[in-house]
Parts: structure tokens; sequence; C-alpha cells
């Protein structure tokens, strides 16, 4: 008796856990209950500026994001960030409250903004400097003030890290357009809570286990992949800060075509 119910059990355990694989279900792992002190030290003086045309959406540029960031969930609310935010990439697709107090034309409401691109050169004269899109510094202002506050182009700001929330978008896999049969490489878009990656791994059916992939630029992970390995592909990714892991089963096809993009049905 009591070796049958183990193996029904077992049966069972095997079939529930195929089955969420098969529905790219999210498998996570948190390494530790509490996010890093990053998370929580409050609103921390930094200055600000702008670019792009007026309500512009900013770039995706540096990041691997190209214009996406017009488009739901970043819908224009972006970033520039100076080295201390952009992190030579790894601060790609980080999330960041900010607000601005001192000037009158300023609501002192924050805005939630996503790190998308880096603003180099004077930009690093400031510890934290914020090269906004322009419609997320027009953000920044009184009901009807934003064209006014734009005008004065760099203001001092008040800013800090937050989890990001993308409201159900899934994780997204943007393909490079320089991959090829023997080089995969995408941007990995719309992660939820630290929305950095720390390390990104692939795997296929006939890659005999996993293969890690290194940051080549901006949010853009590339691996070289052996001969005969083909997809489709899972990947597998961990954040920086909370060490969390997400796995999307299967996310990119056999057939996939570079400058598309992906969409997964999970996130962090």
């Amino acid at each position: 008796m009591f070796t049958y119910n183990f193996f029904r059990s077992l049966t069972i355990f095997i079939s529930v856990a195929i089955l969420l694989l098969q529905t790219n279900y999210c498998i996570c792992i948190d390494s530790q209950t509490v996010l890093n002190s990053t998370f929580a030290g409050g609103f921390s003086p930094a200055v600000a500026t702008w670019y792009d045309s007026p309500t512009g959406a900013g770039s995706g540029g540096a990041c691997g994001f190209e214009n996406d960031v017009a488009y739901p969930p970043y819908n224009g609310m972006t970033a520039a960030g100076n080295q201390n935010i952009f992190q030579s990439g790894k601060g790609c697709g980080t999330c960041y409250q900010v607000k601005c107090t001192e000037n009158p034309l300023c609501s002192g409401n924050p805005v939630t903004v996503t790190v998308t691109n880096e603003c180099p050169g004077t930009c690093n004269n400031e510890a934290f400097h914020f090269d906004l899109s322009c419609k997320a510094f027009g953000a920044l202002a009184k009901p009807g003030q934003a064209d006014p506050l734009r005008k004065w182009g760099r203001i001092n700001i008040q800013y800090q890290r937050v989890l990001c929330n993308y409201n159900g978008t899934g994780i997204t896999f943007k393909i490079d357009s320089g991959s090829n049969p023997n080089y995969l490489a995408f941007a990995v878009e719309y992660v939820n809570g630290d929305g950095d990656i720390g390390s990104l791994e692939i795997l296929s059916d006939n890659s005999k286990g996993w293969l890690s992939m290194k940051q080549s630029w901006g949010e853009t992970w590339a691996v070289g992949l052996p001969v005969g390995v083909s997809g489709p592909y899972s990947v597998r990714l961990t954040t920086i800060e909370s060490k969390k892991t997400v796995l999307a089963y299967k996310v990119i096809p056999g057939n996939w075509v570079p400058g598309q993009s992906y969409h997964s049905r999970v996130n962090v």
C-alpha cells in the first residue's frame, strides 16, 4: 500500500509539473524576503534635463529597446541615465520615481520612469542625472505648466528606486538584428520588480544543458550557438537585487526572426 501511494503521488506531481511548464508558467525562486536597501532609501537629490521632441517618448537606443519606448507599457515615461544610473547597461529596465518641489511650476507629485537609454558626457558632472523624455519631464509640472517647465531645461529633482510593475505584461525578448544560426542575441524588456538582469541562460531540446549568455551591450544578451543547436528556446533569467529567477518556457520559437519580439506569459 505504501509503495502504491508513493508512486501514485509521484505520478501526480510529475504530471502537474509538466502541465505548468507547457503553459509557460512562472517558476520563481525568491532567495531573499526583503529587497535590497536600494529600494528603501527614500528620496535623494538629483538633476533632470529633457531630450527629444516636445511630448516625445525618448529613446531605447543604448538599452536595445528601440522605438518600444513610445508604446505601452512604457508609454513614453522613460529616462536616459548617467553612469551611476545606467551602470554600463546593468541599469537598463530599472524604475525610478522622480519629483520636483523647488520650482514653482512643479506639482511635487512623483512620476515613475524606466531607464531605457544612457546620458553620457556632461551628465556625469553630477552624481545622479536623469535626462528625461520630454513627456516625462512635462509630467512633473502642474496642470497646464508642462511647456513653461520645459523652457527651464534643467531642474533639481528628487528620485528613489522603485519596483517596476508592467500591469500584466509578460517579459519580452526582442531578437537583435545581428543574430544568425550561429549567434543569438536579444534584448529583454518589461521585467517586473528589480527590472534589471544579473544572469541569463537559454535551453533547447538539443542543447545538452543550459547555455549561459553574456551581456553584449545595454540590456542585450548574446550567446554563440553550438553546431546543431536550434530552437525553440526556453529562457531563464535572474535579477540582480532580489536574486529572483523566472523561467519562460520555449518562448523563442525555432523559426525566430531578427528584429522580432517574442512575448512570454510570465514575469517576476
